[in-house]
């Protein structure tokens, strides 16, 4: 059952939540992502149980958090957005912004986290337009013409651990249709994840729906987990984590680095002006 520390502890925490979210480098982040860091806070994992598969229940209900945060802004909170993120441009701004193939694009499920991937640049490091599925889906028919014109271009989808959101890499297929040489991918959170992760669930109150079609991919105790009403979303990860997460798999596999000697062969073959003859 969540507790309710009292305002000034929680004050507090949320103050150590705000710095923790921000760092290195000085992150910027939602209001979801410092409530969960909050509940961190308040309720840490010790290291010896760090290492076993466990999805808590918060300790502070959300509704408390939003009262406490109330008329302060920590250094790093993002606005709450208010309509889409900014896509691919458009024809006032690039014109032929659209005339190039697309090798990669990236769909959030929640506009929030969306927001937050452009703010810290993710789009600019990967390479990697991040759009939102409750803004962008249906895609542009000039997105979906570029991304075919890449020649084996991926969409990544990042989603929560729900129903609705270990749904979306489906219903991104079904919106591209058979655009040849489109691979959709999902980039998670499935319910393993949330439990190597030890990422704070919330349960849905009431009568459950019943589940729909779920990829076949899961485990039995996932689909009974998310049968449960049970559900982890994207937003529970600590900022800097899902940041290098989100590079590291939208970006692939980095070249090896080369050596000094190395380029220096290179450069022997690389043309006249770059290795004296003499």
């Amino acid at each position: 059952m969540p507790t309710y520390p009292p305002r000034p502890l929680l004050e507090r925490a949320i103050t150590l939540a705000a710095r923790r979210a921000a760092a290195p480098g000085s992150l910027r982040f939602t209001e979801r992502q410092l409530y969960y860091e909050t509940c961190r806070v308040l309720r840490p994992t010790p290291a010896p149980l760090r290492r076993i598969p466990h999805s808590p229940a918060p300790p502070l209900r959300l509704a408390r958090f939003t009262e406490a945060l109330r008329g302060r802004e920590p250094a790093g909170l993002l606005p709450t957005p208010t309509g889409p993120a900014p896509t691919l441009g458009g024809p006032a701004r690039e014109p032929d912004l659209y005339a190039y193939g697309l090798p990669r694009l990236l769909v959030c499920q929640d506009r929030s986290i969306a927001h937050m991937l452009l703010a810290n640049h993710v789009h600019v490091e990967a390479a990697c337009p991040v759009l939102s599925a409750e803004d962008e889906l249906p895609l542009d028919a000039r997105t979906v013409a570029a991304l075919e014109r890449a020649e084996g271009a991926t969409v990544h989808v990042l989603h929560d651990a729900s129903p609705a959101g270990i749904a979306l890499p489906g219903r991104v297929r079904a919106v591209l249709g058979p655009v040849p040489g489109v691979r959709v991918a999902s980039l998670g959170l499935v319910p393993r994840h949330a439990r190597t992760l030890r990422l704070v669930s919330g349960r849905r109150p009431g009568p459950l729906p019943p589940l729909g079609p779920l990829p076949p991919g899961l485990r039995p105790a996932e689909v009974q987990w998310l049968a449960a009403g049970r559900f982890t979303e994207v937003a529970a990860l600590p900022p800097a984590r899902l940041l290098r997460a989100v590079l590291r798999l939208t970006r692939g596999a980095r070249p090896p680095r080369q050596s000094v000697w190395s380029e220096l062969r290179d450069l022997r073959t690389a043309g006249f002006m770059t290795w004296p003859d003499a």
